[in-house]
């Protein structure tokens, strides 16, 4: 579990006392979560934590029911629209199934923020486009083709693409290697973490992949009984005392996952 970049203890998103409330149901309440400069963090939990809804609180597209959100050290719903703008373009989001508009190629997908929020000339924004397609891993014979002619791997290095189009200080990723096969999943971790090397981003990371998490995080975040039970270095966050957290690190799937790191570790 080699880390090349050490986060800081800055911290670039503060999520202090927040409540999700959904009619008569509630997801969240009181949840405390901070991600630092330059760190990899992940947020896991079991069906129907409210993973997805914390990332989708974080960046805005939910509106929490309590509690404050800020970015950094900005609180995003007291923002005016310019200035909230201006935060958001630093923020770069893969959605679960990559999101891409089915009906714009590859390279007018990754184009389109770049037109929209930074007023490129579409060539220009086409030019940049393969520059971000190249950085997710994606082959230049990809760049014309429409989503539904991509495999499932390629859709993800294409709304990667995308996401780092505006080029983001945080990148959100929302289960970046579900239905990937554990070579494809394994080069998209091994890509996750260069980029954050090489470009100076903080990740946070939405997963259930246990690979995933011994593999590139440098903190790991469980939501249980509607908040953050614990988020810490994962061998501290694997030995809490709590079933599921237990069931989780320690049933056949997690011994694995760990037996392949330290493996990996003494090659």
């Amino acid at each position: 579990m080699s880390r090349s970049l050490r986060p800081s203890t800055e911290a670039v998103i503060q999520v202090r006392g927040l409540c999700n409330r959904f009619g008569r149901q509630s997801v969240h309440e009181n949840l405390d979560l901070d991600l630092y400069k330059g760190e990899i963090l992940a947020v896991v939990g079991g069906s129907g934590s409210g993973k997805s809804v914390l990332l989708r609180s974080i960046v805005g597209l939910n509106r929490p029911s309590e509690g404050e959100v800020r970015v950094f050290g900005e609180d995003l719903p007291s923002l005016s629209q310019e200035r909230r703008s201006r935060v958001e373009r630093r923020l770069g989001v893969l959605f679960q199934k990559g999101a891409l508009f089915s009906s714009l190629t590859v390279t007018e997908n990754v184009a389109l923020p770049l037109i929209e929020h930074a007023g490129l000339s579409r060539a220009d924004a086409e030019h940049l486009a393969a520059v971000k397609l190249a950085l997710a891993g994606l082959p230049l014979s990809a760049a014309d083709k429409y989503p539904a002619s991509l495999s499932g791997g390629m859709i993800k290095r294409a709304a990667l693409a995308r996401a780092l189009a505006l080029d983001p200080d945080i990148l959100f990723l929302d289960e970046p290697t579900a239905g990937l096969d554990p070579i494809g999943a394994a080069a998209f971790d091994q890509l996750i973490l260069t980029l954050r090397d090489a470009l100076g981003l903080s990740v946070f990371l939405v997963t259930h992949d246990l690979d995933t998490l011994y593999t590139i995080t440098d903190r790991v975040a469980v939501l249980a009984q509607k908040k953050v039970l614990v988020a810490d270095v994962i061998d501290k966050v694997s030995e809490t005392n709590d079933a599921w957290i237990h069931e989780y690190f320690h049933g056949p799937r997690g011994r694995a996952a760990l037996s392949a790191v330290t493996q990996s570790n003494e090659v």
